[in-house]
């Protein structure tokens, strides 16, 4: 994300605190047995922060969304989490339904090295600009709560997206595993975290 988009992340998260989903307490860094068996399942979200991406936040001054040259890009290390991340998802046998990145190229570059499907872009998976008008966020927080499958919604985004949303930052690579809940206030269950891949 731009150092204007990483500016006002810092400033958004704690803003967020009353429309963030509420998740369950005690969730551990890596809950993968609970999390993978969920994927398997029909109707989860796999929210995944993109690929190791030095040196981790906001991008150099002056770059353009049109232009991958001008951003912070995934590393060779980046590269090969998200190839695993794919053979990950193959070898547990979980079924894709449909993959959405944020328009930034390290995370269209995360969606498509784990190869597990064609690459939507999408908006909300962008942190919000304005922490009064948290519109990205929303339109995120209705679309993992309204998903119903059949298989596995696979978003791929930024730390601070995920932040804003739960209220935890995941490190680069590492996958959040969401269930669905229409009739609960947050619309979500936390079932588990993916460590990245080493």
């Amino acid at each position: 994300m731009g150092s204007w988009m990483l500016c006002q992340c810092r400033r958004v998260a704690p803003c967020l605190v009353a429309i963030a989903l509420t998740v369950a307490p005690g969730v551990a860094a890596d809950d993968s047995t609970a999390a993978w068996a969920a994927l398997v399942q029909d109707g989860h979200v796999a929210l995944i922060r993109h690929g190791n991406a030095p040196p981790g936040y906001g991008d150099p001054p002056g770059f353009t969304i049109d232009d991958c040259q001008t951003q912070r890009n995934l590393d060779e290390r980046g590269r090969a989490q998200a190839r695993a991340l794919g053979e990950a998802f193959r070898n547990h046998g979980v079924r894709v339904d449909r993959i959405l990145s944020s328009p930034w190229c390290r995370c269209l570059d995360t969606a498509h090295l784990m190869a597990v499907g064609p690459v939507e872009k999408s908006w909300a998976l962008v942190p919000d600009r304005e922490p009064t008008a948290p519109v990205r966020l929303l339109e995120l927080k209705e679309m993992v709560s309204a998903w119903r499958g059949p298989g596995t919604l696979v978003l791929v985004t930024h730390g601070f997206t995920v932040q804003a949303l739960l209220g935890l930052l995941p490190n680069q690579g590492e996958m959040v595993v969401l269930k669905p809940e229409p009739g609960s206030s947050a619309g979500v269950d936390l079932v588990g975290r993916i460590a990245a891949p080493h």
